[in-house]
């Protein structure tokens, strides 16, 4: 069942998700892993530099896998057998036999969506390695249209105050809940942080970022890369505070104007 605080997008087949993911590409050491599981988090972006993730997630799959969802980042995109040992490689490292998710990164500069790319992915969702599909994405007209016309299940997007053009290009194309919408880059790479010139009010904070994101009836899933605990800790309870309200709406969305300038 849906609340403010969880989701069951279809991406991941009804499994019920704590709407904050985490990756711990951005410095998080194996404590704040695991403060950040004992209050829910039970979405995490497996990557390359994951860090402090690798212990807490090993033990957490082999102990409850069905309870725990993984986002598996290509690291090979842009050929058929990259994509195909790319994911044998990651479940592998992570000790599992499916990957909830296999996530092309960054369409169309780190990787490719191609014929053959695309038919080695839904040849290993065919055969169970991976449960769904996704890619990550900047290029918004062209992720509209993938949303409408492609095998995928989830989109990785950039959405933000600063950058709400998905509600224009990409949100339109979703129907019947597919693809799932997985939101990165919410502070805008830390920009939505910080006072703009000529802005005399308070800048937004991480947890305001999150929480934007998490109010658009179109994102089912939010990410976080924080590089400590006390910044995990910060950001889950800043989501306490629930759905923006209308004038909390205005205002970030006033200052997200001019933050991009």
């Amino acid at each position: 069942m849906d609340d403010w605080l969880h989701r069951a997008p279809t991406a991941f087949g009804g499994k019920r998700i704590f709407r904050l993911g985490l990756a711990a590409n951005y410095g998080i050491d194996e404590g704040g892993v695991r403060a950040a599981m004992d209050r829910g988090v039970n979405l995490f972006l497996w990557t390359m530099r994951s860090g402090g993730l690798g212990n807490p997630l090993r033990e957490a799959l082999k102990g409850r896998r069905d309870s725990v969802a993984v986002v598996g980042f290509a690291q090979l995109g842009w050929f058929g057998w990259g994509v195909r040992r790319g994911a044998e490689k990651l479940l592998r490292e992570l000790g599992t036999d499916h990957l909830d998710v296999y996530l092309l990164g960054w369409l169309g500069v780190g990787s490719a969506w191609t014929s053959a790319t695309e038919r080695e992915l839904v040849h290993l969702r065919e055969s169970g390695k991976v449960r769904a599909l996704g890619v990550s994405i900047h290029d918004r007209p062209r992720a509209g249209g993938l949303a409408g016309s492609s095998p995928l299940d989830l989109l990785m997007i950039r959405y933000n105050a600063a950058h709400p053009g998905a509600e224009r290009d990409i949100f339109p194309h979703v129907r019947d809940a597919k693809p799932s919408i997985l939101a990165y880059t919410a502070t805008a790479w830390r920009r939505l942080l910080k006072q703009p010139k000529g802005w005399d009010r308070p800048a937004m904070t991480a947890g305001d970022c999150y929480r934007f994101q998490l109010s658009s009836p179109h994102v089912d899933l939010a990410l976080t890369g924080p590089k400590s605990r006390a910044e995990v800790e910060e950001n889950l309870d800043a989501l306490a505070k629930g759905p923006l309200t209308a004038d909390e709406q205005a205002w970030m969305r006033e200052f997200g104007r001019a933050v991009h300038g």
